[in-house]
């Protein structure tokens, strides 16, 4: 039997389900985390075998000794996973430090976790990438904007989501964020590209091939949503587009990623852009090696009829997976800002999509200022219907 470690098992709130797929391939499934037991949801105890509680998953030296008391309980440890960028420093750490050599080490982070260092490992794959500059002081930057012009993107080289991502489009722009940024905290810096974002979602087995294939669309920046107060779209799209794959699988090869779950990112110009490409070309953005974010795993199940938490699970006992992939959809999010006055109210977007809706909830704090406040979710069998929804939930008065 495997002994599987899952850090932060109830966080996202839908992260439960890898641990059950775990454990119903026979996994000895242990989980590490800050919550108390007794708040756990019953749901994702049933899927536990154990669970070791910390003050905090920040405080290395808590959850080192946890580690080390499961190794000392159980035998050596097979995996170590959380699936969530948050911690895949604190991951790498732990695998070194113990030995699990089934996963990233520290010394790969630097090229999975900066956006600087990606930028050589998309290049190896042939994919374009935006020039950029680390930002130091105002001439250094001023000297980089004169030569890919205004706009630019800054954002933390080692960052999480959008958070902290800024469209500079002035001298004024710039000023003010030299004086106003985080201290101690490298940025890059960034030509603007024109574009939506594209995804290649891929399960990755042990030898780099993938088990599994999807892929969404975000039609809106995050950096938008976040800094505007905006709601929130982006849908799994039907069929995974045949230049986003081959994208996907060439910067799989380049990363030298196997056995995980990814989420790569891509530009798709919605303009011709001098030194990226024509309209329509895929350039890179970021490599992300975990799960999309939020319930994205559940959206990808509605819109291929499958269980992706179960070919997870099984790459990791099998190393492959039987799972049966059926009936493919596009599969929408809509996520809702509090405070907005829309034309339709719930109601009313419950009466004419209730057929097409798969989930309907409040979206947590930690995720609200990506996602917004109310999310819903549906599946639908034609871009028309897709857009048409957008337009019913998101219309404002």
């Amino acid at each position: 039997m495997k002994n599987v470690i899952f850090l932060s098992p109830n966080f996202p709130t839908n992260y439960w389900q890898f641990c059950r797929e775990l454990k119903n391939n026979g996994m000895n499934v242990l989980g590490i985390g800050d919550c108390p037991y007794d708040d756990l949801a019953p749901e994702l105890k049933d899927s536990l075998n154990e669970y070791y509680k910390v003050s905090t998953l920040e405080n290395y030296d808590e959850v080192y000794r946890a580690v080390a008391f499961f190794t000392f309980k159980y035998g050596r440890i097979d995996w170590l996973e959380s699936n969530n960028e948050y911690w895949l420093e604190r991951d790498a750490q732990l695998r070194t430090d113990f030995n699990i050599t089934s996963g990233f080490q520290i010394g790969d982070i630097p090229r999975i976790k900066f956006k600087s260092k990606m930028k050589e490992y998309y290049q190896k794959a042939g994919i374009p990438t935006a020039r950029y500059h680390l930002v130091d002081d105002e001439k250094g930057c001023l000297a980089f904007i004169k030569e890919v012009g205004w706009p630019v993107v800054v954002k933390p080289d080692n960052g999480v989501g959008a958070s902290d991502t800024h469209k500079l489009s002035g001298e004024e722009d710039l000023r003010h964020f030299l004086e106003t940024k985080m201290p101690n905290v490298t940025y890059i810096m960034e030509e603007f590209i024109y574009a939506e974002v594209n995804s290649y979602d891929a399960i990755i087995d042990s030898k780099g091939e993938p088990m599994f294939e999807a892929g969404n669309v975000t039609p809106m920046s995050i950096m938008d949503i976040v800094n505007d107060n905006d709601n929130s779209i982006y849908y799994i799209v039907k069929d995974l587009p045949a230049d986003t794959r081959k994208a996907g699988r060439a910067t799989v090869k380049s990363f030298g990623v196997k056995s995980r779950f990814i989420h790569f990112e891509f530009f798709r110009l919605t303009q011709d852009q001098p030194g990226m490409g024509k309209k329509g070309d895929i350039v890179a953005l970021e490599v992300n090696m975990r799960p999309c974010g939020g319930f994205t795993p559940d959206m990808i199940n509605f819109a291929r009829s499958t269980n992706v938490y179960k070919i997870w699970a099984d790459m990791i006992a099998f190393d492959e997976s039987t799972v049966p992939v059926g009936e493919h959809f596009y599969c929408a999010f809509a996520g809702r800002r509090d405070g907005k006055d829309f034309v339709m109210d719930h109601a009313a977007v419950m009466e004419k999509y209730g057929s097409n809706m798969k989930m309907v909830d409040r979206i947590p704090d930690a995720l609200a200022d990506a996602m917004g406040n109310q999310m819903y979710v549906a599946a639908f069998s034609t871009k028309k219907e897709l857009n048409q929804f957008y337009k019913d939930v998101l219309n404002v008065k």
